[in-house]
């Protein structure tokens, strides 16, 4: 039986093809069998899960400029939005950041499964090789979202394409990170309070 509720899933309203649910039902399936050994997400039932973290992230995947080729998932945690996107952008090489061990080795396994696009950097982004970057810099959920933030800006090649996950009352300190000339936040749909910021680094900008 399938683990997304057909009747009601957001996933219906969103224009996937049948290959592309069916690999996110089988990571959903993947997510609830790991999260109940180790803290992916708080979020318990499957339902609410596609709702937050599933329809969130396809949103986020559907706004990524079509030049990006390379992805980072800065902390990507349980896998969101890096491995939605890697599902429905599978022309993009998306690298899933995440230094804790347990979710590192989850998001192997997922990518494994999935046959993904993907690869895990089971470290901090800091720890990169120098001069590392990526079309696209993707944060959703991180601890201490300004530094991050700074941090994955850093990795953005030039002209590069970054989305934060954040909210009316913590955006304003994205103005803040040098060296991004950010677009209008958007409203994501079925959420009441997360908004999702994009913004492009600016080549005449200095780090």
């Amino acid at each position: 039986m399938s683990a997304l509720p057909q009747h009601q899933s957001p996933l219906d309203a969103l224009g996937l093809d049948a290959p592309t649910v069916a690999q996110l039902e089988m990571f959903l399936l993947l997510l609830l069998r790991w999260n109940a050994r180790i803290n992916l997400t708080a979020v318990r039932k499957p339902e609410e899960i596609v709702r937050r973290h599933f329809a969130e992230s396809i949103f986020a995947a559907k706004q990524i400029p079509q030049r990006a080729k390379t992805l980072l998932d800065y902390g990507s945690g349980g896998g969101f939005p890096g491995i939605p996107i890697a599902i429905c952008r599978p022309e993009i090489a998306v690298t899933l950041a995440e230094s804790q061990s347990k979710k590192a080795a989850f998001l192997r396994e997922a990518v494994r499964t999935l046959g993904l696009k993907a690869e895990v950097w089971p470290a901090r982004v800091e720890e990169m090789e120098p001069g590392r970057v990526f079309d696209a810099v993707t944060l959703r959920a991180v601890d201490k979202m300004a530094v991050a933030c700074k941090s994955g800006a850093e990795r953005l090649a030039p002209r590069g394409w970054i989305a934060v996950f954040t909210t009316r009352k913590t955006e304003a300190a994205l103005e803040e990170i040098p060296g991004i000339r950010w677009d209008d936040a958007l409203e994501i749909p079925g959420s009441q309070q997360e908004l999702l910021r994009t913004g492009h680094r600016d080549p005449t900008a200095t780090r």
